[in-house]
């Protein structure tokens, strides 16, 4: 079970204002902003939901392939996450819909942050 994830970034403002928009859908929101004199001077952040697990640094920015699948609640939740990602300046890395060849009730959107990071929001609850 994976507790937490941490990763640079190249602009702090540019994710930071981004990942408020995008994850806001999901119910996740920024929880913690950590003082700088407890970070060598470092800009990190972190979102979650009751408790922080989506840390962003501005130290480092983490280059290659990344991609981080976020669990929805609804397929409506994964709608709203790719429609608020795109506003917020994220590119569409594949609109929201089934995707049966992972299984028949995967429902997700694909989005890439600033960074070019692939961030996914899914549903696996089974169509009523």
């Amino acid at each position: 079970m994976i507790d937490h994830i941490s990763f640079g970034v190249t602009d702090f403002a540019r994710s930071t204002a981004f990942y408020d928009q995008a994850l806001a859908p999901l119910g996740v929101r920024r929880l913690f902003d950590v003082p700088e004199e407890h970070s060598d001077g470092v800009r990190v952040t972190s979102y979650g939901d009751d408790r922080p697990w989506f840390w962003l640094a501005e130290e480092r920015a983490t280059t290659g392939l990344m991609h981080i699948a976020l669990q929805a609640k609804s397929r409506a939740d994964v709608d709203a996450f790719h429609a608020a990602a795109i506003r917020a300046g994220g590119t569409d890395n594949g609109p929201p819909g089934l995707r049966p060849h992972y299984h028949p009730d995967y429902y997700a959107a694909f989005v890439l942050d600033p960074d070019g990071h692939n961030i996914e929001a899914v549903c696996h609850t089974p169509t009523p």
